[in-house]
């Protein structure tokens, strides 16, 4: 098994004991990841504070930049390495991991030439200057999912490093390797101590969550997760953006064509076996509709090819984890124990943690495979007689991340997309984002944006500089 090691202070760092990583096509131990304990964090907070405070970083604008660049160069040059963990360690086939590389790339490269916003000007005449000017946080916690490990990493690291501030991460322990080995390519491009890696259980989380020196958290995961961090950011008023889960839901409409929408649905809801905050979990459909669009999408799911991500043909590889595996066969057992009618797809390997892309139908509000987030391949079919009504059952989930309405009428669809209560909506499509987007949830989704200007300004705080002009500064 290859050797990894955390990244602390511009250096690989040996830790003292290691954890099992699994490979969730074949359900075996494929390597160890290094265990983080709390003296190891303490090192690596310690760094990114002194680099924080001793290197310039945070006054060197240019410098900056030119490290962005550097590191998005050194990063799509590891760009098959870091695929190839990422399907072995998370599943998802072999050219998703590819292209999240990519992604992770243009996320860094895009950032290194994003504008600052300029500082305000309140007040400039012969009596005083006022000017609304804009500074770095200081230490950040980026703390990061199993999902989509490396580009939701490059979400908080360039817009972290771009505004001044200095960062530690610590990646999902079940998806460690990618995050390790993208420090070994890109961590030189900073100055020693401005990115940090530390990998461990949620010990490690909560160790590099609680200390004072950290003044942000940026986090991407569960709710419950979410709720404790919220909590205990309390007692030293850390910072925070949450971006937490979702139950996304897709509205069809009476005049949508089920062959024209099919594919699509599809894939906003089954895209990396449905393991995506703002994947389509909930989809409402006309009642006299169902039929047609529920054939088309058991036809998709029959040709689906379910396997190994790292075979080429995969179109869908494992979920992650064993308990997500039996999370989502106890959603559907209890469907099946409330009347729901089970479809599924496409035959799936014996070995390893794979389940086969699944419609339910019989289900209403009030089931838990409608009410909850399963996060795994099964979306539930709904059927509606009232627009309208199937618009307030959408809004009255806790939920916000995302959702979706599909019509041939763009602007009928237009007007009922900025009726939901998401922070994320689209029209005839379900989870692009443009570059640059930024992205954040509603109610129990989460706290702020990721992404664009908005995600920048995350990173940065205010402050109001005051100027007395005159010859000694005074009253006259």
């Amino acid at each position: 098994m290859s050797e990894y090691a955390l990244y602390i202070d511009g250096q690989a760092v040996a830790a003292k004991t290691a954890f099992p990583v699994v490979n969730p096509a074949t359900g075996a131990v494929f390597a160890q990841a290094p265990l983080a304990d709390a003296e190891t964090v303490e090192s690596a907070v310690a760094a990114a504070a002194r680099a924080f405070s001793a290197t310039g970083w945070r006054d060197d604008e240019s410098l900056r930049r030119a490290a962005l660049q550097t590191a998005a160069e050194r990063l799509e040059a590891a760009q098959e390495v870091i695929a190839r963990l990422i399907t072995q360690e998370q599943g998802r086939p072999l050219a998703f991991a590819r292209a999240e590389v990519a992604g992770a790339v243009a996320v860094l490269r895009g950032h290194a030439a994003l504008p600052l916003p300029e500082d305000v000007i309140l007040r400039d005449d012969t009596e005083s200057l006022a000017r609304v000017e804009r500074r770095p946080l200081g230490v950040v916690a980026a703390i990061t999912p199993w999902n989509v490990p490396v580009i939701l990493l490059a979400l908080k690291l360039a817009p972290a490093l771009l505004a001044g501030n200095t960062i530690v991460a610590k990646p999902s322990e079940i998806t460690p390797l990618s995050t390790l080995r993208l420090a070994e390519a890109i961590g030189s491009a900073f100055p020693p101590g401005v990115f940090n890696v530390v990998s461990g259980a949620a010990e490690t989380g909560r160790a590099l969550a609680a200390h004072p020196a950290v003044r942000k958290i940026a986090f991407t995961g569960s709710v419950a997760t979410g709720r404790a961090l919220f909590r205990n950011a309390a007692d030293d008023f850390k910072r925070l953006t949450l971006e937490l889960g979702g139950n996304d839901a897709a509205l069809v409409l009476e005049d949508a064509d089920p062959a024209l929408i099919a594919e699509k649905i599809f894939w906003g809801a089954f895209w990396n076996s449905g393991q995506i905050c703002f994947a389509i979990k909930r989809l409402y459909v006309p009642a006299a509709l169902q039929k047609r669009l529920l054939e088309a999408l058991l036809s998709r799911a029959r040709k689906t090819v379910v396997g190994d991500g790292l075979e080429e043909a995969t179109e869908l590889g494992p979920l992650t984890t064993a308990t997500q595996l039996e999370r989502v066969r106890a959603l559907v057992a209890d469907a099946k124990s409330r009347g729901g009618v089970v479809h599924t797809g496409g035959r799936v390997p014996d070995a390893g943690f794979f389940y086969p892309p699944t419609l339910v139908t019989g289900l209403g509000s009030g089931t838990p495979l409608v009410d909850e987030e399963q996060f795994g391949p099964v979306l539930p079919l709904i059927p509606y007689t009232d627009a309208e009504a199937a618009l307030a059952e959408i809004n009255a989930n806790p939920y916000g991340l995302g959702a979706s309405v599909w019509t041939s009428d763009v602007e009928r669809g237009l007007g009922i997309a900025r009726r939901f209560e998401s922070g994320l909506s689209w029209v005839n499509e379900h989870q692009s984002l443009h570059p640059g987007t930024p992205k954040g949830g509603w109610k129990w989704s989460g706290l702020g944006y990721e992404g664009g200007r908005e995600g920048l300004e995350a990173y940065r705080q205010l402050q109001v500089v005051h100027v007395a002009r005159g010859a000694e500064g005074g009253h006259s």
